[in-house]
């Protein structure tokens, strides 16, 4: 069986195994390194990466099997690589996406049948290829394999679609578009190669690492952080500023018009000059469809439909003119401000955008391991000093309380969980007097083992409430 080496800049990835052509060996098999640049080969002891499918953006993706499952299902490994010479904020702002896809496929990939499922978010750590004594830490998420071909790739392949055909897309992924924004999420990079159609011919839309989640910006619509298609984003998303659902449906209405002309450069279809898109002399479709996606491609965010529904609502009345809106300075009231989330109650959008962004499940264990550690080391310093296991107990809750409180705000998190308890290690093991006449070695394992009930509680609460969500 060959496997894939995903390390970036392996020498010679592809590794081929003899014995693990053998279905018992393979499913009983410890692990196996990269022969090139000695990587582990089986991720998390499960999934086998044996064909890389692309890179692009931030990230690679690998066709993998899980051998935990009894047919070795097919899944997708996306690895986080971003390219090099980014700033740390620009490193951190492309990890945050590539965490974010992971939040959303986990939050809405099982709810809607054309959007791949999320199997796994992991992070792996290697000793480093290429400096002696350090580590790499790489990022992976395994999601649902989608078996087909991407609308670029099919465009490729068989030349322009005919009106019927970019229909049938239009009115697909305008349903899904319907789902994701109902939750409050911008996909904001809706363009051909990110649609796959399935051998079954359901259409599927992919690579939510650029979404925006409308819920978490404070005024109720997302600020752009810069990262889109060029050709396909509107002025409002290349500009820096916000972003609506309209965004996502002029990416969407660009996507069609692409698909409707073949043309391959995005640009020679927007004439600068007139600030238009010239496109309708390339093909020959229906006035009516013609005028639904030029009013999706106008350059003001409030002129275009403001939601999927509008758009289906549009395809499926009769066939009439459709008038862009026009700016009069006399009637501003007329004007239709954009709205982030469609038919969404103005209170209940207020409210969530006071809400901090939602924890991963790595972040909720990671929380729950420093709480436990740093609770032990707290309360053993404090027995220290006041002697007394009431009064050491009580000001341990209060501090603890504060710690986790500052976590649910985002005040502590990342790095911050490792430097604390790291401090407040240093400083008990500097100080005897903070050691409750205990070693430092017991010290340590009281502490770790605080950590690891604490882990061990916050994993059974967090299963109870989902047992809990799915059942009311």
């Amino acid at each position: 069986m060959e496997i894939y080496c995903t390390r970036p800049g392996c020498p010679r990835p592809q590794n081929y195994f003899q014995d693990l052509d053998d279905h018992s060996t393979l499913r009983t098999v410890q692990q196996k390194y990269c022969t090139a640049c000695g990587m582990p080969l089986i991720l998390v002891g499960r999934y086998l990466p044996t064909k890389l499918l692309g890179k692009g953006g931030f990230g690679a993706a690998f066709l993998a099997r899980d051998r935990y499952t009894p047919g070795m299902r097919q899944c997708v490994v996306k690895q986080f690589q971003p390219a090099g010479n980014l700033t740390t904020t620009q490193l951190q702002l492309a990890q945050d996406l590539f965490e974010r896809e992971a939040v959303v496929l986990e939050e809405i990939g099982s709810q809607h049948d054309q959007i791949p499922d999320l199997y796994a978010f992991f992070p792996v750590i290697v000793p480093s290829f290429s400096q002696r004594g350090k580590q790499d830490q790489f990022f992976y998420l395994v999601q649902e394999y989608i078996d087909g071909q991407n609308l670029d790739e099919e465009l490729a392949q068989k030349g322009k679609f005919s009106e019927p055909e970019v229909l049938e897309v239009l009115r697909d992924v305008l349903k899904v578009l319907q789902f994701v924004h109902h939750k409050g999420i911008i996909h904001r990079d809706i363009k051909p190669s990110n649609i796959m159609r399935h051998r079954n011919g359901r259409l599927y839309l992919l690579d939510f690492g650029a979404v925006k989640q409308v819920a978490n910006a404070p005024s109720g619509a997302a600020a752009s952080t810069g990262i889109y298609s060029l050709g396909f984003a509107p002025p409002e998303q290349m500009s820096g500023g916000q972003v609506f659902p309209s965004t996502d449906l002029y990416a969407l209405a660009v996507s069609i018009v692409i698909l409707l002309t073949g043309e391959k450069n995005v640009n020679q279809l927007f004439d600068v000059y007139s600030n238009q898109w010239k496109w309708r002399s390339q093909t020959a479709i229906s006035p009516h469809l013609a005028n639904i996606l030029d009013k999706m491609l106008l350059p003001a965010a409030n002129q275009r439909f403001q939601s999927a529904q509008e758009v289906l609502d549009a395809l499926n009345a009769p066939p009439q003119p459709i008038v862009p809106t026009q700016i009069h300075p006399q009637q501003p009231n007329q004007l239709q401000q954009p709205q982030p989330v469609a038919n969404q109650p103005q209170q209940q959008r207020r409210s969530r955008t006071s809400s901090v962004a939602p924890f991963s499940t790595w972040e909720f264990l990671a929380g729950a391991g420093f709480s436990g550690f740093e609770g032990g080391l707290i309360a053993i310093a404090l027995y220290s000093l006041l002697k007394s296991p009431v009064m050491a107990l009580a000001a341990s809750a209060l501090i603890l309380g504060i710690l986790i409180f500052a976590q649910t705000r985002r005040w502590i998190e990342k790095w911050d969980l490792l430097i604390i308890p790291t401090i407040t290690f240093a400083i008990i093991f500097f100080v005897p007097l903070l050691q409750a006449s205990l070693g430092i070695q017991q010290v340590i394992i009281l502490s770790v083992a605080a950590g690891l009930v604490a882990i061990a509680v916050t994993t059974l609460f967090r299963l109870i409430y989902k047992l809990l969500s799915l059942i009311f």
